[in-house]
């Protein structure tokens, strides 16, 4: 498929989905959804694919809807917002109906995907973001959740993810004042796992990235992410047993029988995830 608004790349069992318009600061559209849909769905069912990085072109991450878009809802031309395309789920991902919107999709995805996030992140970017599996900032990057300032309400399931990541309290906070969040105190809140100076940004992700796909069992991660996603639904108990299941069904696996091959003999893993 040609992409118009994002790029798409594979390189050593990484792929990376670019939000591709600079001059806008990646602003969202339909299309870009669309698009990004799709090659989420192309890398999750690539068998030469373990880990997705989601990032943007440019100065920023994504600044928020496309103002265009707006714009046309306040005349009254109310567009079609779903964003259609094929299910980006392959084996292992959580299956649970909860994961079913138009951007609520990743936890659905068995690969690890990661969110780079270079710079602005505003409004629906930051759902976008907050939907990733692990986040990475740049120390340029700077977040809001903006909808209070535009007076919209916290939309896309954001009031159920946000409060999860920072508490309840900080939520409210970002949600409620429409606040612009450094990068440092996005660390501090929780809201990205780690902070890479802008210069060494790329090299950051890239190297964690690496570091899943080259170490780290495809299986184990598939159904790591499951368990988490699924979990947020479950009791202790539940949990546990299906745990427990989990755990029984690991043994008689390949990934199993390599990990610990690999560490007895003192060499680099050969996964299948198998």
């Amino acid at each position: 498929m040609g992409y118009q608004e994002i790029r798409y790349d594979i390189d050593d069992r990484v792929a990376t989905v670019t939000l591709n318009r600079p001059e806008k600061l990646n602003a969202w559209t339909v299309l870009m959804g669309q698009e990004v849909r799709h090659a989420v769905g192309e890398a999750s069912r690539d068998p030469g694919v373990r880990v997705i990085v989601l990032t943007g072109a440019g100065r920023g991450f994504c600044a928020g809807a496309d103002m265009g878009l707006l714009s046309g809802i306040v005349s009254g031309q109310v567009p079609e917002t779903r964003e259609s395309g094929p299910a980006p789920v392959d084996a292992g991902g959580s299956d649970s109906d909860n994961f079913h919107g138009s951007y609520a999709y990743f936890p659905r995805v068995g690969k690890p995907v990661i969110g780079a996030l270079n710079g602005a992140t505003a409004g629906l970017g930051l759902v976008v973001a907050l939907y990733c599996d692990v986040r990475f900032a740049s120390d340029a990057a700077v977040f809001t959740t903006a909808f209070s300032r535009r007076g919209l309400i916290a939309e896309h399931g954001i009031s159920w993810m946000l409060p999860r990541l920072i508490g309840l309290p900080n939520a409210l906070d970002l949600l409620l004042s429409g606040r612009r969040v450094d990068a440092a105190e996005a660390l501090r809140l929780g809201l990205v796992t780690s902070v890479f100076p802008a210069a060494a940004f790329a090299a950051g992700v890239r190297g964690y990235a690496r570091e899943l796909a080259d170490l780290v069992s495809p299986r184990s991660m598939r159904v790591m992410k499951r368990q988490l996603w699924d979990s947020q639904f479950q009791t202790l108990a539940e949990a546990t047993a299906a745990a427990n299941a989990d755990m029984i069904e690991s043994f008689g696996t390949e990934d199993f029988k390599e990990g610990i091959a690999h560490f007895v003999e003192k060499r680099a893993p050969k996964f299948t995830g198998r």
